[in-house]
């Protein structure tokens, strides 16, 4: 039977929207507390006019007064300003109640009121799998990251991530390749791009997959806002790989909220003398599944390939089979891959550099050279 049920006029939805972001801002009023009262009285706009002695059963004082308190001068522009971006296409504002509001996310402890969503709505209802990892990630960790997110959005998952440098940019760089694409869940207003090197990838992701955000229009990218945000990445999805973290990585945050959350973790091993894999083997140790191949991960979420990515890989250069198997899996200095092969310095130079434009080495600091596998 097809639903009958009345549209909200604009000026009704205006009113929620302002009910809404009055409950989100209210001083002191976090995401629990929040909750509870939309548990005790349903709807924002009744939580609002119910007034100081209903309140106070429920909240502290200093709350049932802020949630009470008239709207301010700032918080007036702050509604009229996101109106008017909800105005734009592509923009959307999804609250607790609605039912784009993703059913995974509503289940973590604290999930949040409001999402603003910059692009395509229809992917919080995706099947969904994070790819997480280091800032300052190897070369190696971005080729890993790009390739595994293009076959996981190849096979139809969604690919999300935090936007981040490192391994979050090469996360949507790849799965903007594949059919599943990609969602960018940040820790600023969506009118605001950070970081800003990341600008026009923001772009490509608001016009081909979307961005996600529980901050209201013109948050900063402060410091405490991004280990928030990662609650919102591993609760999105159904499982977090991590492809690279340092020991104390913000990538081992989400791992462990996606483990508290009940999500599948998994770690990409690497290097015992990496700094940027002891992260990934503390994840292993406690129980993450070490991953080596795309169909660990779609196995363990018992996803069934959609529309595999068909890829043929690049030649190396011509009779450089030998140079590639004498610099093996670790960085080598030039003197010790000198000693391996009959060959002169300059002749080496040439060699390296025809690896290094075609993508199968990469220049390290100190005078070492390493191999990427693709």
């Amino acid at each position: 039977m097809q639903d009958t049920a009345p549209q909200p006029t604009p000026e009704q939805r205006a009113s929620l929207i302002t009910d809404w972001l009055r409950l989100d801002q209210a001083a002191g009023v976090g995401c629990r507390s929040a909750h509870a009262l939309l548990a005790v009285f349903g709807t924002p706009g009744a939580i609002l006019r119910a007034g100081p002695a209903a309140l106070n059963s429920h909240v502290t004082p200093t709350q049932a007064r802020a949630l009470c308190a008239p709207v301010t001068p700032e918080l007036a522009t702050l509604i009229a300003a996101t109106l008017a971006w909800l105005a734009e296409p592509g923009h959307h504002l999804v609250t607790f109640h609605d039912p784009h509001y993703p059913s995974a996310l509503a289940e973590i402890a604290d999930p949040p009121l409001l999402l603003y969503v910059s692009g395509r709505i229809d992917l919080l209802a995706q099947p969904l799998v994070a790819v997480v990892g280091s800032r300052n990630a190897s070369v190696q960790g971005r080729v890993d990251a790009e390739s595994f997110a293009a076959a996981l959005s190849g096979a139809g998952l969604c690919v999300v991530s935090g936007l981040a440098l490192g391994i979050d940019t090469a996360a949507h760089e790849g799965a903007l390749r594949g059919a599943g694409s990609t969602i960018a869940v940040v820790g600023t207003g969506l009118d605001r791009v950070y970081p800003a090197r990341n600008r026009a990838l923001a772009h490509r992701i608001a016009g081909h997959g979307c961005i996600v955000s529980e901050y209201a229009l013109g948050t900063p990218p402060l410091a405490a806002n991004f280990p928030r945000r990662n609650r919102i990445i591993s609760g999105l999805a159904a499982g977090v790989l991590v492809v690279e973290a340092a020991a104390q990585s913000g990538s081992l945050i989400t791992a462990q909220m996606a483990a508290e959350q009940g999500r599948e973790v998994f770690a990409l091993p690497g290097s015992i003398h990496s700094a940027l894999t002891k992260g990934c083997h503390r994840l292993i140790r406690e129980g993450a599944q070490l991953v080596e191949t795309v169909d660990d991960v779609l196995a363990a979420m018992r996803v069934s390939p959609l529309a595999r990515l068909t890829h043929v890989a690049d030649a190396a250069p011509h009779e450089d089979t030998a140079l590639l198997g004498a610099l093996g899996h670790e960085p080598v200095a030039l003197d010790e891959l000198l000693a391996r092969l009959t060959i002169d310095a300059g002749a080496l130079g040439a060699r390296l550099l025809d690896l290094e434009l075609a993508g199968f080495v990469t220049q390290l600091p100190g005078g070492r050279v390493q191999r990427i596998w693709r």
